[in-house]
């Protein structure tokens, strides 16, 4: 993947096309022009057997000039970037910053295209294409361009495992606005794709997560709790709160608690507003083991007695 940044400091993620597949594309476009220009010079000639040879030799530069690299030029100008043999093989030519080509990008492109390609029989554009590092040639660095990949091939979709049922619920007093983005890009990624990787080389990266994200929050990882899990509840517990935040749960107002939200039989803390939290009252980073222990600027209720059959059950135990 290559990231580019447009000018309204948008980073776009775009995977270069290799040297391989642009030579495809490449082949398939000369293929096709030679095509054109035999047709083309086979009716020309039969047009034009009354003239001298001059006049001949004229037309024959014109025609070849006019389909060689006319014919480019105007190809990707009109359809910004898709010549014949880019739809074939999936790609597109943009700018440096994601966008579509115009006319002077495939001017200076098929310009220079003539001599590392054509008149070089494209060692020229092969050598210069292996030596950057997007896999440009000259034409597209004058230019100011980049063929990209537009058909990615399709793989299993990434998802995210869901933690062990005992952790369910268990980190929902951690504090997670000192988390920053990329570490929760980095945590997603490695939940996606932990099955792939070496069963050593993905502990000691959930290790190291786990050490940066337990950094952020303020509270280190629970002894006995696998990193990956730790992971995976707290990830969880992010997508639990961002989901109540997007479906209006604690924003209404007034300071009292707002109601849990859920499916049915699965436990949510109650959430109170800013309002009813003390100023000085840092939110504890797990639920205390006391009964009668402060939460987020509130007593809790030691459980009631009652029998297990009166209760649904869950798959886990509230914090006492």
């Amino acid at each position: 993947m290559s990231e580019l940044v447009t000018g309204e400091a948008v980073a776009l993620e775009l995977r270069p096309a290799r040297l391989p597949s642009r030579a495809l594309a490449v082949l398939l476009d000369l293929v096709a022009a030679v095509a054109v220009y035999v047709v083309v010079t086979i009716a020309l000639v039969a047009a034009t057997a009354s003239l001298d040879e001059a006049a001949q030799t004229a037309i024959s530069i014109a025609l070849f000039v006019l389909v060689l690299v006319g014919g480019p030029i105007l190809v990707e100008t009109l359809s910004h970037g898709r010549s014949l043999g880019k739809m074939a093989c999936g790609l597109r030519v943009v700018r440096d910053d994601g966008g579509p080509i115009r006319f002077r990008h495939a001017l200076v492109r098929g310009l220079i295209g003539v001599i590392e390609i054509l008149m070089t029989l494209g060692v020229v554009a092969c050598i210069a294409s292996l030596v950057s590092a997007r896999g440009r040639r000259l034409g597209d660095v004058f230019a100011g361009t980049l063929v990209v990949r537009e058909r990615v091939p399709v793989g299993q979709t990434g998802f995210v495992p869901p933690p062990p049922p005992w952790l369910a619920g268990r980190f929902s007093g951690l504090d997670l606005s000192a988390v920053p983005d990329g570490l929760w890009l980095a945590v997603r990624q490695y939940l996606t794709r932990m099955g792939q990787l070496d069963p050593q080389v993905g502990w000691s990266m959930a290790e190291r997560l786990a050490a940066d994200l337990a950094g952020r929050t303020g509270a280190p990882v629970p002894p006995g709790v696998p990193p990956a899990a730790y992971l995976a509840a707290v990830v969880q517990e992010r997508q639990a709160r961002e989901a109540r935040r997007a479906f209006g749960h604690g924003s209404a107002g007034g300071g009292g608690p707002v109601g849990p939200a859920g499916p049915a039989g699965a436990y949510v803390p109650p959430v109170y507003l800013a309002a009813a939290v003390a100023p000085d009252v840092r939110p504890a980073a797990y639920p205390p083991a006391d009964p009668g222990a402060v939460v987020r600027g509130e007593r809790v209720a030691p459980p009631q007695e009652g029998s297990s059959a009166d209760r649904p059950s869950t798959g886990f135990a509230p914090p006492a």
